[in-house]
């Protein structure tokens, strides 16, 4: 790792850290509502030093799926040392299962006082490793490369605000890294892409007791085409010679009594692989089976329901080579704080997803987060204290 000066941090000092992830996690700010928490971090840049006007936020919580309060929050330092410019990211909102949070502290482990409510240290912990490294230069004056901090918005339902976000307002960064869940030592250095689908299928209503024969039940075409995805290995994990992926019918909404052939059924469902062409042909497939499904079912008459599927990508995967910049920079940081990196490829969409389809190659590391989305929510106070390390060397230029 190159020379950098790497300030050691007193008792006080990393308390005021674990008080500040801790301040943060009582905030409310589920997807679309995180405009507390961002006004938060707004207010602490400005007091340690950060001009106002370096400080933006962006529009796309108003492209996103659902309405939100705030768009994505890029705070952008020059550079006092010459460099390729870094961007350190994180997400902003919580799942619902946080909200109404009191965050509370066991020795080096944070909970929460509510059995019935999550932590929401996924990912306020990662707000704070970005927030404190931007602090840490404030206050002290460190030198540095030119530097992005971004906190994205309605990460958890479908990478939203990365996907959408005014990539102008970064200032043309290289490389970038962001936190998320799971240990500090690992290095999410890829992941896997998925596709959300949402089908109608409509049938032919008629009385369930009197004349059955001259319905077509949308839910009988339903039930013929996941069991057909089911008994074909298309649903659930899915492995066809090379080649994998996992698929789900999650969602499954249809009739309102028991004495009428259900004339419509909505179905959500998704694909997931990290090979983009295997994951169009779980899709097919997927299609394939609902229209298999509708020939079989006919009323008296002949008559067949019908099935209207529309889809969209929410991310694509992406995997990073060994030799890229941020990757190389990860590892050696992490092994100069004396841990061995964990290289990981996850099943599920983060941030890096969009971030690197938008030309910033992105590594993924965690902050001491466990049982995220649970009730049993954990922080990790010595795992987030590494990461704090990691995110101020990164940002202080260290070198692969």
């Amino acid at each position: 790792m190159a020379d950098i000066q790497f300030p050691k941090r007193s008792k006080k000092e990393k308390e005021r850290l674990i008080s500040q992830v801790i301040d943060m996690m009582a905030i409310p700010g589920k997807s679309g509502e995180e405009r507390g928490i961002a006004e938060y971090i707004r207010q602490q840049l400005i007091d340690a030093g950060a001009n106002p006007k370096a400080i933006r936020t962006d529009t796309a919580h108003r492209k996103t799926r659902i309405k939100g309060d705030v768009g994505n929050l890029v705070f952008k330092l020059p550079g006092t040392l010459k460099g390729p410019r870094r961007m350190l990211s994180a997400h902003l909102d919580t799942v619902p299962i946080c909200e109404g949070c009191r965050p509370m502290r066991k020795g080096m482990r944070v909970t929460s006082m509510d059995s019935h409510t999550g932590l929401g240290a996924d990912n306020r912990a990662g707000c704070g490793v970005v927030l404190s490294t931007a602090q840490e230069i404030l206050r002290r004056g460190l030198p540095h490369p030119p530097l992005t901090f971004t906190w994205f918005v309605q990460e958890e339902v479908g990478l939203q605000g990365s996907r959408h976000a005014t990539t102008s307002l970064f200032g043309n960064p290289e490389l970038a890294f962001n936190w998320d869940g799971g240990s500090p030592i690992k290095m999410t250095v890829g992941a896997t892409g998925g596709y959300r689908m949402t089908i109608n299928v409509t049938g032919i209503a008629s009385h369930a007791g009197v004349c059955p024969e001259r319905g077509v039940s949308a839910i009988a075409i339903t039930s013929l085409a996941i069991a057909d995805l089911q008994q074909n290995g298309w649903h659930g994990a899915i492995n066809k010679g090379k080649q994998s992926g996992t698929s789900n019918v999650g969602i499954v909404k249809g009739g309102d009594a028991t004495n009428v052939v259900t004339d419509h059924v909505y179905v959500r469902a998704e694909a997931r692989s990290h090979n983009s062409n295997f994951r169009k042909r779980i899709v097919r497939e997927i299609e394939k089976a609902f229209e298999r499904a509708v020939r079989k079912v006919k009323n008296i008459q002949g008559d067949r329901g019908s099935v209207e599927i529309k889809g969209y990508l929410d991310y694509d995967s992406f995997r990073l080579g060994a030799k890229e910049p941020c990757v190389r920079i990860a590892k050696s940081v992490i092994k100069s704080l004396g841990h061995d990196p964990l290289p990981a490829i996850a099943n599920g969409g983060l941030d890096a997803n969009w971030i690197t389809k938008h030309g910033v190659p992105t590594v993924s590391m965690g902050c001491g987060q466990l049982n995220a989305h649970m009730v049993t929510e954990t922080l990790n106070l010595k795992e987030y204290l590494l990461a704090c390390d990691i995110g101020l060397a990164i940002a202080l230029g260290a070198e692969g």
